[in-house]
């Protein structure tokens, strides 16, 4: 089942931020990934949330997106977008809460 990766994040060292968004693209494709939304500012329509930039990661599996966080390699890049961003980070997979098992 497709599964995305969720990012929302505020900026807060350009230079750096500019780093990380040259190397994580080879990561995201040697997972299978691809982007859906690429670092677009949202419009909040309800409810108290107030993302600031979102990115939507798609990939072919849980298997794969977990492949994608839990690659050694990729550690760096995500410490150069944790010192570089406030961000936040869900991941979900496709779907419906009507596919879901009942619980009562």
């Amino acid at each position: 089942m497709k599964t995305y990766l969720i990012l929302d994040f505020e900026i807060t060292n350009m230079d750096m931020f500019m780093e990380y968004v040259e190397r994580i693209p080879a990561f995201i494709q040697k997972h299978g990934g691809k982007y859906i939304v690429e670092g677009v500012r949202p419009e909040a329509i309800e409810g108290d949330w107030k993302p600031s930039t979102l990115v939507v990661l798609e990939f072919p599996s849980r298997e794969n997106a977990q492949e994608f966080l839990g690659d050694p390699a990729i550690e760096p890049v995500f410490a150069i977008r944790q010192n570089s961003t406030t961000s936040k980070l869900i991941l979900v997979e496709g779907g419906s809460w009507r596919d879901a098992p009942q619980t009562t």
